[in-house]
């Protein structure tokens, strides 16, 4: 090698060398925490019951996938959504707000409504793009698209999650017992074409289903090839697939993936290798296959090398169901939400408290149990923002309060004595403080019809199928002298089986004044 030539190299080599120690040291720096800073997985199951896997009881399905993540970290047995229906639970989630006072919402929105978060509000996936996280979301989304109503399918669909702090989006729109029956990547339907757009008021080209609704002002039709990339049995793993994609994709850097499934919501159609898999019919069979789908995830974790870095949490949008699937996995046996009193839409226990699993290797401490009461969805947003030391600022997460503590051990103190919770029904608002528990109303506030073989059957009407106790309920009905509302002891009757109403005046005179400033105030976390 020519002396010029060697030269030139030497004085390369060196310049490059100074460049990487020149380096500001907040560049470094920030390279190297973002290399410590811990993935989050949040698997956000759709109408899990508190019965519905085997870490929490249950003897007619078999999860060993999620089992094991319970013996790997920690298992909540009083962790409460904010809401007992899907919508309002994702917004809780997203925002760290009681849905209920933000919007008054309480109900599952459709195909026709618009994006019910402003896009200026500070969301979970704000928290972690702004730690300088890959941030995307797979799956049920539920909580609209764009501003005005009705939604136009055919044209982009924003605002939507990537106007909320999400770099991506692949998922199911609605849920997948509404249309329309189809995938949205980002902005845009999957699939769909100029000359085939979507119809209001058309039949959608979709395999029908029991309990798969397109009627009234939902009916949609037209966009067929979008419609046919949809098929029911395939959605689990095509949804799976999409959140093994955005791991690998990512590994490198830090991420957060909120997976959120569409098992294990009616129609139940696992796919055909499922069926038969449980003894609880097709509600248990779609069991299985999330548990399947957790499994994948959880292996790509450990393949990637990510599983020491990556807490995974696991919970529930609201309790399990009693639809005509739900009937027939009751009859066999199976319920869904243990020996928790009423179901998902419900102010009873049975709407609202859900399984939650945290593992974080090394921090959260394997194979525990916690009884401490905490928000599957309003403390997301605190809680993680204490990874970051991140103050929550005035207006942020209002509602939300920082359990991290109660996951890492580092307290046994109550953290959050106190919670609303929304039904369906706001006529039946409820208030859980202590041991206590008061419900505004007569009955659940959640579906009432009255037979066995509806889709709503639930209420008062389904403790002559259930066999359910309650002092207020005889034969079915509520009965003529029931007292006006409902106060329960937890500690003492976590089945819910005597109104203690009448016989503690001064309690029920302090929840319900508890209850009214909660849902008119501005702000219940303490302030940091």
């Amino acid at each position: 090698m020519k002396r010029g030539k060697m030269l030139q190299v030497r004085y390369t080599f060196i310049m490059a060398v100074l460049t990487v120690l020149l380096l500001p040291a907040t560049s470094l720096n920030a390279q190297n925490t973002n290399k410590k800073k811990p993935n989050v997985v949040f698997i956000y199951v759709d109408d899990l019951g508190f019965g519905d896997i085997g870490a929490y009881g249950a003897t007619k399905v078999q999860t060993p996938n999620i089992d094991k993540l319970a013996s790997q970290g920690k298992r909540f047995t009083d962790a409460h959504t904010a809401s007992a229906v899907c919508t309002p639970s994702r917004y809780a989630l997203i925002t760290g707000e009681y849905p209920v006072r933000a919007n008054n919402l309480s109900s599952a929105i459709f195909d026709r409504d618009s994006l019910l978060i402003n896009p200026n509000q500070f969301t979970l996936a704000d928290l972690f793009k702004e730690q300088g996280y890959a941030t995307g979301i797979v799956g049920k989304w539920h909580l609209g698209f764009g501003t005005k109503k009705p939604v136009n399918w055919n044209e982009e669909l924003k605002p939507g999650p990537l106007e909320l702090g999400f770099d991506s989006y692949f998922g199911v729109p609605v849920l997948n017992s509404h249309p329309p029956f189809v995938y949205v990547q980002d902005h845009k339907v999957v699939g769909l074409e100029e000359d085939d757009p979507f119809v209001w008021g058309e039949e959608a080209n979709t395999r029908p289903y029991p309990e798969k609704w397109n009627r009234g002002d939902q009916k949609i039709g037209g966009a067929d090839k979008a419609h046919s990339l949809y098929i029911d049995e395939k959605v689990g793993t095509t949804l799976k697939d999409s959140a093994v994609a955005f791991i690998k994709r990512h590994k490198e850097d830090p991420f957060f993936l909120y997976y959120a499934t569409t098992n294990i919501h009616h129609p139940f159609t696992p796919a055909k290798r499922f069926l038969g898999e449980s003894d609880a019919g097709r509600y248990g069979d779609f069991i299985a296959e999330l548990d399947w789908l957790v499994g994948e995830v959880m292996n790509t974790l450990d393949e990637e090398g990510l599983r020491e870095n990556t807490i995974v949490v696991l919970t529930s949008d609201n309790g399990g169901m009693l639809n005509r699937g739900g009937q027939d996995a009751f009859k066999m046996g199976h319920h869904m939400n243990g020996d928790l009193f009423g179901f998902k839409f419900d102010a009873w226990e049975g709407g609202h408290r859900i399984p939650f699993i945290i593992r974080w290797p090394g921090k959260v401490k394997a194979n525990t149990v916690s009884d401490q009461l905490i928000s599957s969805n309003l403390d997301m947003v605190a809680t993680f923002a204490s990874l970051f030391n991140r103050k929550l600022k005035k207006g942020e997460a209002v509602d939300s309060y920082n359990v991290m503590p109660i996951f890492l051990d580092e307290t046994s103190k109550e953290i959050r004595n106190e919670m609303m919770i929304a039904p369906n029904d706001l006529r039946n608002m409820a208030l859980r403080k202590g041991e206590w528990m008061y419900i505004s109303a007569q009955g659940g506030g959640g579906f009432n019809a009255e037979y066995r073989g509806m889709h709503d059957f639930g209420g008062a009407s389904a403790t002559t199928f259930t066999n359910e106790k309650n002092s207020d309920i005889e034969n079915g009905k509520i009965k003529a002298d029931a007292a006006p509302a409902q106060l329960y002891n937890l500690k003492e009757d976590l089945r819910q089986t005597e109104n203690l109403y009448n016989k503690y005046p001064e309690k029920v005179k302090e929840m319900k004044k508890e209850l009214e400033k909660i849902k008119n105030s501005n702000q219940t976390r303490p302030a940091n």
